[in-house]
């Protein structure tokens, strides 16, 4: 890594790290409401016991980065200047920006957002914003056979469950926290892949030339046409191919099952 790429790195981490702090401190513990990863369950002893979020999040952060050391290797170590950036921030930093104590919904949309837009300038960079991150990987070194998103979301969902019972007041206290989940992730997504990302479909049908003209004509888009051959009927197969916006999707769709109503249609996201 040259000099230049290191300032841009650290520059990231520090204004990320500002966003984050901001989210935590100054929106969602005046509110009481969860969050997830480290500064969640900092949260929760900072509303419990009042001890500084960063503080407790940085001891659990050294704590499970030791543990998790042997299973990762030093690779994962030097990831971790995002969490160091974020967590001095978190104590020092942010205290000194007022703290909101408004509207519930103004509360969850902005802790939401500056989240999302602090993980989003962070996670590009290739730092680790969370050590949570580390237990992440090393659940997966260690069973393999669960997908990296069925950890995550048993540690999100356990997280905002024991935030709720304890500090963040029942039932409404998880609803705001999974709304915060909902919307900072949503957030994540648009910042770091355009807010202009749209969808990709794949039509396989034995009209695919008609389908293509239709779809030109109608949307004014271009297509690809595939070949491809069943695994099981060893039948060849005609495929198109179509990049779209999200606001033709629902036409496109209907397009496609008005020419071909038995056409097999797969719709996914494209950036």
């Amino acid at each position: 890594m040259n000099i230049k790429d290191l300032c841009i790195d650290v520059a990231a981490n520090i204004i990320g790290g500002i966003l984050i702090a901001l989210s935590a401190y100054n929106f969602a513990s005046a509110a009481a409401f969860p969050m997830v990863g480290l500064n969640g369950i900092g949260l929760i002893f900072y509303h419990l016991f009042g001890l500084p979020i960063g503080a407790v999040s940085f001891v659990l952060s050294i704590s499970i980065t030791l543990i998790c050391y042997k299973l990762l290797g030093k690779a994962f170590l030097l990831r971790s200047l995002g969490t160091i950036i974020i967590l001095f921030i978190m104590d020092v930093v942010a205290p000194l920006f007022p703290v909101y104590h408004g509207d519930p919904i103004l509360t969850v949309i902005c802790t939401a957002v500056f989240a999302g837009f602090g993980y989003a300038m962070i996670y590009p960079r290739e730092s680790s914003t969370e050590e949570t991150d580390f237990i992440l990987m090393a659940a997966k070194v260690l069973k393999t056979h669960l997908s990296f998103g069925n950890i995550s979301f048993i540690m999100e969902a356990v997280i905002i469950v024991l935030a709720a019972v304890t500090a963040s007041g029942g039932v409404d206290g998880l609803i705001y926290g999974m709304l915060i989940s909902y919307v900072m992730a949503a957030v994540i997504d648009k910042v770091m892949y355009g807010i202009s990302a749209g969808k990709m479909t794949l039509i396989v049908t034995d009209c695919a030339k008609k389908m293509a003209q239709r779809i030109d004509e109608v949307a004014g888009r271009g297509t690809t046409l595939l070949s491809a051959e069943g695994s099981f009927s060893k039948e060849e197969k005609n495929v198109v191919m179509c990049a779209f916006s999200n606001k033709h999707m629902v036409g496109i769709r209907k397009l496609a099952k008005e020419i071909a109503p038995e056409a097999f249609i797969i719709i996914m996201g494209s950036n």
